[in-house]
């Protein structure tokens, strides 16, 4: 049996809708599914003809932001694990600052197991990422690698939902909260960062084009 491919109509309405939903959640957090519908263009029952409810709109569009969360985490290949892990947090946070409420409420307790299964890729990149580092000197070993791996996780989520995406250094922040998180000292950090600019290059540029 032939499965029929969905109504151009309908793709473009079910697109529409995760627009207008991350915009509309970007200015309210709240937004009722009202709001969102109204914000897209349509009736609350075409909304409904898409999602369930509230909850699986949220949901998806957590999947779609995991998809590309999870691209990032497959783009990272430097061979120094220092650099891998700070070149890793500093695109993700770049992709985050765009998107911060949706992954703030991605981050939030209602949440967190659907956007744990979303994102499985990336944790295990980071966690494969963190027994490397340890296994050749660069992080710190006095924790076991799934520990080291879950706080890095936690630092990473409390930078994205309480650090101004705005404010001026915001990656610069991320990326050395976790490159210490991992081990290394301030100083270590400040090494690495100026002797790889180009980590943190793309927020550099933005700021001198604002």
């Amino acid at each position: 049996m032939t499965t029929r491919a969905p109504r151009r109509d309908s793709v473009e309405n079910r697109a529409g809708i995760l627009d207008a939903a991350r915009a509309t959640l970007a200015n309210d957090p709240h937004a009722s599914v009202d709001v969102i519908a109204r914000s897209a263009g349509l009736s609350r029952r075409t909304l409904y003809g898409h999602f369930d409810d509230r909850d699986a709109l949220i949901r998806e569009l957590i999947s779609s932001g995991a998809q590309r969360f999870n691209a990032i985490a497959t783009s990272v290949d430097d061979p120094d694990s220092r650099i891998a892990l700070a070149r890793l947090a500093a695109r993700l946070w770049q992709e985050a600052a765009h998107v911060q409420v949706a992954a703030a409420l991605a981050l939030d307790e209602a949440h967190v197991e659907h956007t744990a299964a979303a994102l499985a890729p990336l944790r295990r990149t980071v966690a494969a990422l963190v027994r490397r580092g340890q296994e050749d000197g660069s992080f710190r070993t006095d924790l076991a690698a799934p520990t080291l791996a879950r706080l890095i996780e936690e630092m990473a989520r409390t930078v994205v939902s309480r650090t101004d995406a705005a404010s001026t250094g915001a990656a610069n922040v991320a990326v050395r909260t976790v490159l210490s998180i991992a081990g290394l000292s301030w100083r270590e950090a400040d090494e690495l960062l100026t002797a790889h600019p180009d980590i943190i290059a793309t927020e550099i540029d933005q700021e001198a084009d604002a």
